[in-house]
């Protein structure tokens, strides 16, 4: 019998890196599930409590119906067990019907800022990890492998408490090639893009008037646009910048990396986003220090994929597993030949 592999989806970034993953991976028998809970969690999702998390049934929705257009099979909560390797998109949960599968997590992208609540978790362990947010990505120490993005990454999640030996850099699926972005029909050319984040959403405090008027400050006499993060309030922001920059164009729906190829200044709050600018040489504004950004920038291999599945084959196969992977592309076409799923920063 074929060996089983259960790929842990979330976001949409989350679940496009995780199909981009699997297509390297085509010997094995896969199912996908969006992300899930037990226990107490469980009832709170039920209860509709958890709507601001990738628990939640709104993202959960999109992750399935994601699965489904891609006619991916899907085993929500891994039921259909046993499996012999687990990937996962984030342990700041862990489900317990995982926790004795081999694991390999996969970096999303850009972790939250640390707050009081990264500190208590961090010198608390009994504390839940998803009150620190993505602050805690790396700390649950259940998985055999984490890949992230950088070596400035390795050394990032080092400094937060992950074991070194665990750690490889692989560059992650829909950061690693930037300048794919630049060929895409978005009409419009030479603007200011501001990416907003779903900051309120998820119970965090957000000026969003004064944000809306640093993005009309910056534009000057350019164009300006809006991205708005999926998980937003879309009638509430529409409704700011209608007030703040009325001349302002808003995009609730489309690619915000193919929006970013085409802007000339990029400005974002808390978002992965700001990777793409950096990458593709934009005039980029973060509420992140701007060269802890360059420094963490995820590395441009094209073929984060393809190492991420290798490394997911060595666990299968009981291989010595590499410190690194190279920062060219793989050997041969990655992408097998296959059109990559698109990506999904925000």
């Amino acid at each position: 019998m074929r060996k089983r592999i259960l790929f842990i989806c979330g976001s949409m970034n989350q679940t496009t890196q995780m199909h981009q993953v699997s297509r390297h991976l085509g010997e094995y028998e896969q199912s996908f599930s969006p992300y899930y809970c037990d226990g107490l969690h469980e009832i709170f999702r039920r209860l509709g409590l958890m709507e601001f998390t990738i628990i939640g049934d709104k993202l959960a929705g999109r992750c399935r119906t994601y699965l489904q257009n891609h006619n991916l099979p899907i085993d929500y909560q891994g039921k259909n067990r046993p499996y012999d390797l687990v990937v996962t998109c984030s342990d700041v949960y862990m489900q317990k019907n995982i926790r004795d599968n081999k694991i390999v997590l996969v970096q999303e992208g850009i972790t939250d800022a640390e707050s009081i609540w990264f500190r208590l978790v961090k010198r608390f362990r009994f504390l839940p990890r998803w009150l620190a947010g993505t602050s805690a990505t790396g700390l649950s120490d259940a998985y055999r492998v984490f890949c992230v993005a950088s070596e400035g990454y390795r050394d990032f999640f080092i400094r937060k408490g992950a074991r070194p030996e665990k750690i490889i850099v692989t560059g992650i699926p829909n950061f690693d090639n930037c300048q794919r972005y630049c060929s895409n029909d978005f009409p419009h050319r030479n603007y200011v893009l501001a990416c907003t984040s779903p900051l309120r959403e998820i119970f965090r405090s957000e000026d969003r008037a004064a944000f809306i008027r640093k993005a009309v400050e910056i534009a000057g006499r350019r164009q300006l646009i809006f991205k708005l993060h999926p998980n937003e309030n879309v009638e509430r922001a529409t409704q700011e910048i209608r007030r703040h920059a009325p001349g302002a164009m808003v995009f609730t729906t489309g690619s915000a990396e193919e929006m970013i190829a085409n802007c000339d200044v990029l400005i974002t709050r808390f978002s992965s986003t700001a990777f793409v600018g950096l990458a593709l040489g934009k005039e980029t504004h973060s509420d992140f220090d701007m060269s802890e950004l360059r420094r963490l920038m995820p590395i441009q291999n094209g073929s984060a994929a393809f190492h991420i599945a290798n490394v997911c084959r060595r666990l299968l196969e009981a291989a010595p597993l590499p410190p690194t992977v190279p920062h060219g592309a793989a050997p041969g076409d990655a992408s097998n030949g296959q059109p990559q799923p698109g990506g999904g920063a925000t």
